[in-house]
Formats: structure tokens, sequence, C-alpha cells
């Protein structure tokens, strides 16, 4: 009686131990060695329980994945703290959110175990192309949550991640769970020539992608050019979220990031704001500012920086979160509105709904923003600047920046990760920075008020860096001139191609037996 207790309090708490223990190998703390232990521990308990019931098969993933991401996105509930309306939510958002994501992982193992799998090399290829399959579907199910996908573990890891720009993060996410995989196989037999041969060939593979990174950065030194006749200026003001709810104290805001920047009025200079830095007021609000700017500004100086705009379309007030170009008089030269935006963070879904029962988006101001329709390439007049805009977190999903990419060198990403304070939130933010550069083989700059803001080159190498508690400014003066990836040209194409493989070759495995 008593044995049969320990064994079913093992069976529920092993795998969400599981799961807390691997989001330690995401970033921050980027511990990648924890994947070749929990990873084969998981395959190799699916598999002592492969004849449990479809419920208890379910619910084996998703006990991995209550413990996965409940240590990982337990910083989301921080952005309810600022308001009162939203504080009685606290325990359930941080039951809720980790329990929904679990349930990808749920259904992967589900589908794993359906396939009757046995002790054999078939399991890791099945349980690697499912695994990544379902993460790939959690990218853009309900609009899409691609947050510490496994393959995040390399964000430290510099040489190991260019790869990206061949296969993209998806195929880099199968491959690396087959790989985190491999030291499976020595539960699977006791020959230790067999063992010595399994080890021999992880080295193999980890060694041959560390040295094509290597090289590739290596030759990608010469490809560095000079930014010439004008600068480019990251501020980083660091203005508290909860100033946003203060009244009256946009002038000091102002004053404070004029301040940081210090213009000089004859040099040629393009000054990039970050997202929230003035959250409080819209653009036409700002316009009441225009002295300020006037003075501190020239007609050298272009600005571009998150606000709020707003618009009105067949008589209907439109609020969107936009990142604009302004010249030294606040008139407005190009404009990008944001097309992804966060559920209840920016939009209310079922709005009249929630409106009823008196619920806000959680960002400042009651009224939803609406999305952009395209995202375009912004070119600045007289300069050879031009970029493509992300906002926030737009960054983080792989394959769907632009297709006039290869007409630039240069993606600008503004945030505002102030809503999750000190936590591991903005550095997994972060990492998709990392990614996003190798995969698309450009520049990133990335501006933010209260998380990291950088200057990242196309392989994914920090330049420079501001801590989410320092405030400061980065200053550009060269960027890597690079072609387009492979990557870039065939997107996430490559992650089907790569299932098809793993496809064929199970069945192969499966013949030969």
């Amino acid at each position: 009686m008593i044995k049969k207790k320990y064994q079913k309090l093992y069976f529920y708490l092993f795998p969400i131990f599981l799961g807390i223990i691997t989001s330690f190998s995401l970033p921050p703390y980027n511990y990648v060695i924890i994947n070749f232990l929990t990873f084969p521990l998981l395959l190799n308990f699916l598999l002592e329980n492969k004849n449990k019931s479809l419920s208890l098969k379910f619910f084996i993933g998703w006990l991995f994945g209550v413990g996965y991401f409940f240590s990982n996105t337990y910083w989301i509930v921080f952005s309810l703290t600022f308001e009162e309306i939203f504080k009685p939510l606290i325990p359930f958002a941080l039951i809720l959110i980790p329990s929904f994501l679990a349930l990808f992982y749920g259904l992967a193992t589900l589908l794993i175990l359906s396939l009757k799998i046995e002790k054999n090399l078939s399991s890791i290829l099945i349980f690697s192309l499912i695994f990544s399959l379902i993460e790939f579907f959690r990218g853009f199910i309900l609009g899409g949550f691609p947050w510490n996908l496994i393959v995040y573990s390399w964000t430290n890891y510099t040489y190991f991640i260019q790869s990206l720009s061949l296969i993209g993060t998806y195929t880099f996410n199968l491959l690396s769970i087959s790989i985190f995989l491999l030291p499976f196989v020595l539960l699977l037999n006791k020959n230790l020539k067999y063992k010595l041969k399994t080890f021999f060939i992880l080295i193999i593979i980890l060694l041959t992608n560390y040295f094509y990174g290597y090289q590739k950065i290596k030759n990608n030194v010469n490809l560095y050019s000079k930014i010439e006749n004008f600068k480019i200026k990251i501020i980083s003001p660091k203005i508290s979220i909860e100033r946003f709810f203060q009244s009256n104290n946009e002038e000091e805001i102002i004053n404070e990031i004029i301040k940081l920047s210090n213009p000089n009025i004859l040099d040629k200079t393009i000054f990039i704001f970050p997202e929230g830095a003035l959250a409080g007021i819209s653009l036409n609000q700002l316009k009441n500012f225009k002295k300020i700017f006037s003075k501190n500004f020239s007609e050298n100086h272009i600005i571009i920086m998150g606000i709020n705009t707003e618009k009105k379309i067949n008589n209907l007030k439109k609020t969107y979160n936009s990142m604009v170009v302004l010249d030294n008089n606040l008139n407005l030269i190009n404009e990008y509105n944001k097309i992804k935006l966060v559920p209840f963070g920016e939009f209310l879904p079922f709005e009249n709904f929630f409106k009823k029962i008196g619920f806000k988006k959680v960002s400042y101001g009651y009224e939803s923003f609406s999305p952009g329709s395209e995202r375009k390439l912004i070119s600045i007049k007289d300069t050879k600047f031009n970029f493509i805009p992300l906002i926030c977190y737009e960054i983080i999903y792989s394959g769907n920046i632009n297709p006039n990419l290869d007409e630039t060198n240069f993606i600008i990403n503004i945030s505002e990760d102030g809503w999750f304070g000190n936590t591991i939130g903005p550095h997994q933010h972060f990492s998709h920075s990392i990614f996003r550069a190798v995969e698309e083989g450009k520049n990133i700059i990335r501006a933010s008020n209260n998380g990291i803001s950088a200057y990242i080159d196309s392989n994914g190498l920090i330049i420079s860096k501001l801590k989410s508690t320092n405030k400061g400014v980065i200053e550009i003066n060269n960027y890597k001139n690079t072609k387009n990836t492979f990557f870039s040209k065939f997107g996430n194409k490559i992650f089907f191609y790569f299932l098809l493989f793993y496809i064929t070759l199970i069945f192969f495995l499966k013949k030969r037996r």
C-alpha cells in the first residue's frame, strides 16, 4: 500500500521536477548541459509508462510543461502589480498561464506514446519530431507564443548558433532536441563499444557545429563598414513604469531624455528612443512640447521613437502602438504601426464583454490598440540608413520579419520591458534579438526603456549592451554589410524539409529492424 502511494507520488512529481530543472537551461542561466540529462530521463520515463491510459500519457507531458513554464514565465504576472484592478488576478495568472502552455507538451507526449515507441534509436527521432512540431504550432496558434523554445538554451554560445543562418530556429530546435536525447542511447545497450561510439558521434556533431560557427564569424570580420557622415545613438532612459500613472510629468520626462541624449546641433545624428518612454501621451499631445525639441535638436537630427498615434478611419477613432520618424520640429516623416499586438497587454480579446465587468488592457490607457496593416522598409532621407521596424515582442517570431529584408542591413527593435521588473523576463526577450540577427544576417539595434538595450551584429555578437538596470547611450559607428542568409530566402519551409527527412529515417530504421 505504502509502495503504491510512493509510486503514484513519483509519477506526478518527477515530470514537474524535470520541467523545473530544464528551465534553468534557458536565459539568463543557459546551463545547456542540463538538457543532456533531463530530456533522456523524460523519454525514459515515457517509455516506462507507455502502457498507461491516454489521459495519463497526456498528463506526463502536461506536468513536465507546468514545471517548465511555471519556472520560466512567472515574471509575466509582475505586469499585474501596477494597478489595483489587476492584483486579485495574480494567483490565477500564476497558475493558468503555465497550465495553458503545458497543454502543448501534454499533446506531444500523448502523440509520442500513441505511436507505441520502444527503447531504440527510432524513439529519439520520433520524440524530437513530434516535440518540435508541437513547438512550431505553439508559435502560431491563437496568434502564437514561441517563447522559450528549448533551442534558446544555446543563446550564450555564439559559435554554436551560427547554423541558424542556414536552417532557422525551428529546425535548430528539432536538431537540438535530438542532440540532447543522444545520451538516451546509453540506456539502450550494455555494450561499452556501442556507448563509446554514441559518445563519439555526439562530440563530432557538437564540434562540427562549433567549428562552422567559429569559421563563419572569423570570415565575416572583414565585412565591417564604417557609418560615414552621420552617427546613430541608442537612448536607454529607464523611465519607471510607475511614472506613467502620474499626471503632468511629461515635460520632466522629456527633459530627462534630451539631457541623456546630449544632442550636438552640428553633428548629423539619428536618435533612437525606446517604446514606452513617453507612454502617457500620444504623438498629437507630444507636439505641445515642440519648442523644447526645436530648442535642443537641429536640422541635422532625426528622432526615431515609440509612441501612441491616433487616426480617424470611417468616423472611428483608432489608436496604434507606433514607431515614428520625426524631425527636430516633430514633423512626422515616417511611421510604422505595430502589427502583432499582445493579448490582454495591448488589446482585450472579447473587449465588449470584459469592459462590462470593469477590465482593461494591462498597458497604459483603457482603449485597446488597433493592429497595423503592413511592415515596410523605412529609409532616412539624405543618409544611406534604412531599416525594418519591429516593436517589442514582434522580434520573437522566426521567419516573419519582412520580404524587403534584402534591401537593408538593419533591424530596429524598440521595447518596454519594465512591465516585468528586474526578473528573468527581459533577458529571455533579449535572447530572441540575438537569434533573429543570426537568422536574418542583419545588425539589430535594440532600444529598450527598462529592458536591455544593445547593438548586435549580423552574427549575433553583442557589440554594445546596457543592462536593464542601467540607463545610458550606445553610439553606433560601424556595421556588418552582409548578404541575405539562406534561411532569410526560404524561411520555415526548411523546417518541413527536415521533418520529411526524419520521417524517412524513422521508416528506414523500422524496415531495417
